[in-house]
């Protein structure tokens, strides 16, 4: 059963005059696309209206994204200094990014640097991931370790060094470790809520107003699964 959010079920994870962090729910998707669907980012204006009673528009910078099977956290800005800090922050990767995935094969390795090069295809939106760089490709880099053993499955910790499209789902894909439930990326069957095992777990960053030095962690959505880590 797959549950949407809304302003009246939001996962706030923090909030403030300046941010405002959300665990996002597999299929919520963060920034208004062709589908016409409600983006999470309206949801949380919606969020801020009703809670602070505020007239006219609210203001909500979107500073990243998730992919929409994918679920964790998400940062908004609440204010325009800290929306151009954070975006900032994000493309000069000074933020330490943590996603945990369940994938159906053991890694080559207990735990790895993966390199690959990026090569994306905007017709079916997937990116490839090539062992030697070729025309159009991206660097893609990320650590891997191996948290637990579970019954068919294989449950990582991932630590990202870039953020390229569909990095982690291609990077797997890669070494023969689709994520449970990526039909998009090798992975035989989907998921019954149409979503994937990979969340964004831990987001560490420096608070772009009061500077405060900022850990985020985002509870895994409740299915059998995640519930074994």
């Amino acid at each position: 059963m797959k549950i949407v959010s809304t302003k009246d079920n939001l996962q706030i994870l923090h909030e403030d005059n300046h941010i405002i962090v959300v665990n996002k729910r597999v299929g919520d998707i963060v920034q208004g696309d062709k589908t016409g669907d409600k983006p999470l980012s309206e949801v949380v204006k919606e969020y801020i209206k009703a809670k602070y009673n505020k007239p006219g528009d609210v203001f909500l910078g979107v500073v990243h994204r998730l992919d929409r099977p994918t679920t964790g956290i998400v940062v908004f800005a609440r204010t325009s200094k800290a929306l151009e800090r954070l975006n900032a922050m994000f493309s000069n990767r000074e933020t330490q990014k943590t996603y945990w995935a369940v994938v159906k094969n053991k890694p080559p390795k207990t735990s790895d640097t993966l390199v690959h090069f990026l090569k994306r295809n905007e017709k079916n939106n997937t990116s490839k991931a090539h062992l030697k760089e070729v025309p159009e490709s991206k660097k893609a880099s990320l650590d891997y370790t191996i948290i637990k053993e579970l019954n068919n499955y294989f449950a990582l910790e991932i630590n990202l060094h870039t953020g390229r499209h569909h990095q982690i789902r291609a990077q797997l894909q890669a070494i023969g470790c689709p994520i449970k439930g990526d039909l998009k990326y090798g992975f035989d069957r989907s998921n019954p809520d149409g979503g994937i095992h990979l969340h964004a777990r831990k987001l560490v960053f420096i608070h772009p107003v009061s500077k405060e030095n900022m850990e985020i962690v985002a509870s895994t959505p409740n299915d059998v699964i995640w519930n074994a880590l």
